[in-house]
């Protein structure tokens, strides 16, 4: 992930991606971000995976992590991750996973309402 600063430099980050069948590619904006979020699987991922929980709130072992930055009205967010090893990786269902202290670092530069564009 590259976050561009005002001034057109690039801070770069690690991060983990939809796995086959689950990428996705666009245009959105950050619609909303949350510390610590509680997490409550989609439907559909309930069905895949019966064990998952109805909701699990935030804390170190929520799969969201420390921060989230929701990706407009999708069920997409950049978010921190349980799962650092998952880094560098296609394992989620779509979301994109950061290192906890790289989340919280990417949270702090962004903005509701900043465009982002997944390749």
């Amino acid at each position: 992930l590259y976050y561009i600063t005002s001034n057109g430099q690039a801070i770069s980050y690690g991060i983990g991606v939809g796995r086959d069948g689950f990428a996705w590619s666009g245009v959105t904006r950050v619609s909303a971000k949350r510390e610590w979020p509680g997490w409550t699987p989609p439907a559909q991922m309930r069905r895949r995976q019966p064990g998952l929980p109805v909701m699990m709130p935030g804390g170190p072992k929520n799969p969201l992590g420390a921060r989230a930055m929701y990706l407009g009205s999708t069920l997409y967010r950049i978010h921190g991750t349980a799962e650092p090893w998952t880094i560098g990786r296609a394992v989620s269902s779509g979301c994109i996973r950061m290192r906890n202290e790289d989340v919280t670092d990417l949270y702090e530069r962004v903005k509701v309402g900043t465009r982002v564009i997944v390749l």
